[in-house]
């Protein structure tokens, strides 16, 4: 029952805070390998709520985080998306210079 209480009021907390990396710019607008940044951010969000809520709770996270299954899948996660962002910004360059071509300039 309080696990319960503890979770509802840490998603509350959540909730209500808000994003300023996510929402601060368009993801056209900023360096595109910026947005890896968000799940740390999220993660960091949801660690803090839950301290303050319970100190006990966010020690819990603390130490399943640090576990080797989620560091090796955060790992993994990592490596494959840079592999995807840089395949995505040779993708956009040569739209680019497509469409440059296409124009005439």
């Amino acid at each position: 029952m309080l696990q319960s209480r503890v979770l509802v009021i840490a998603l509350i907390l959540l909730l209500s805070t808000t994003l300023p990396e996510v929402h601060s710019k368009s993801i056209f607008e900023r360096d595109r390998r910026d947005w890896l940044v968000i799940p740390d951010a999220v993660a960091s969000y949801v660690y803090e709520a839950v301290n303050k809520v319970s100190p006990r709770v966010g020690q819990f996270l603390v130490d399943a985080a640090q576990t080797p299954a989620v560091v090796s899948t955060r790992n993994f996660l990592i490596r494959e998306t840079t592999k995807l962002s840089i395949m995505a910004e040779q993708l956009i360059e040569k739209i680019k210079n497509l469409w440059t071509r296409i124009r005439g300039y």
